[in-house]
């Protein structure tokens, strides 16, 4: 378990003036991620142009210390900046940073990867994960997760794939193009599996079977199974809850959340339906289809109770 040790005057300002502490908290954390962001912008980018243009191992190495760099002072601000936490978490033992898995979690919040990027740093390797294509826009952190081999997904209608079906495939192509790219490398991709943030409104339309989860897909992750299982140590089940409420990110920066819980751990599939989605029969065989469906509602399931007592924990 991650402990924070904030700087004392920074405690005490949060104990004696929270008001105070909390704009304070912000600013600094704020300020010095948008400060770092600037100072590693022109390194990044010539990094990731030299190993996009010319194959360099030497740019892509630099591309994954800059952003690891950019994490730890992230998590650094985390530990120093912000208020005493009860932060609960619980990790395998047996967890490799020079690893390769495939993780799936619950989705609650902007502030779920920044506490997925806080526990890994020093257990896990980089996190990557499935990103709108639009986000390559974004001055800096766009670009980097294009030189990190995230996968960039473009969203197409009904109508664009009519007018133009070849759009059809363009997303999986290029999610196959950014997994083969993590082949031979450590990695942590990541899969939202419910697809979107959770919510009330979300959760009752749906009309989900499960109490505190919506209802999971499976394409994206089949996708980056059939690309990278034959090259993982195994799939991870991350379980993410926030018992005073589902936090904002700016009420990060603030100091907010006091409480929080992580669960990580293992979790097995059957060697049948794990072959036989690397073989590719997700998109071409149904009883393989709806095996990963039982295989991830049975997961889920799991998660829904974890989630419960894990809330419970706090609150009882």
């Amino acid at each position: 378990m991650k402990t924070s040790k904030p700087l004392p005057f920074i405690q005490k300002l949060h104990d004696k003036h929270p008001k105070i502490a909390q704009k304070l908290s912000m600013t600094t954390g704020f300020g010095t991620i948008a400060l770092n962001s600037m100072v590693i912008g022109t390194p990044l980018y010539v990094s990731g142009l030299a190993k996009t243009f010319f194959n360099s191992k030497k740019g892509d190495k630099a591309v994954l210390d800059i952003a690891n760099h950019w994490i730890h002072v992230n998590n650094t601000l985390i530990d120093k900046v912000l208020p005493k936490q009860d932060w609960q978490i619980s990790v395998p033992d047996d967890l490799k940073p020079d690893g390769k898995y495939l993780l799936i979690c619950n989705h609650q919040s902007w502030v779920d990867t920044s506490i997925i990027q806080y526990v890994s740093e020093g257990i896990l390797p980089l996190t990557r994960f499935f990103a709108k294509h639009e986000l390559i826009y974004i001055p800096i952190v766009g670009q980097a997760f294009y030189f990190l081999d995230f996968p960039m997904m473009k969203r197409h209608t009904k109508e664009q794939i009519a007018k133009n079906p070849a759009l059809a495939n363009r997303d999986l192509q290029e999610a196959k193009r950014a997994c083969e790219l993590l082949q031979d490398k450590p990695f942590v991709l990541l899969n939202y599996l419910e697809g979107t943030r959770f919510n009330s409104q979300k959760h009752q339309k749906q009309q989900s079977p499960y109490t505190h989860l919506l209802k999971p897909k499976a394409g994206g992750f089949a996708l980056a199974l059939a690309s990278l299982g034959d090259k993982i140590d195994g799939i991870l089940d991350m379980t993410i809850v926030y018992p005073d409420g589902v936090a904002e990110y700016s009420e990060l920066w603030q100091g907010k959340i006091r409480r929080l819980g992580v669960d990580i751990r293992h979790i097995d599939m059957d060697k049948a339906l794990f072959d036989d989605i690397i073989a590719g029969k997700y998109d071409t065989d149904e009883t393989t289809k709806q095996a990963l469906y039982a295989w991830i509602d049975k997961a889920w399931q799991a998660k829904d109770i974890r989630i419960q007592e894990m809330l419970e924990q706090f609150h009882g």
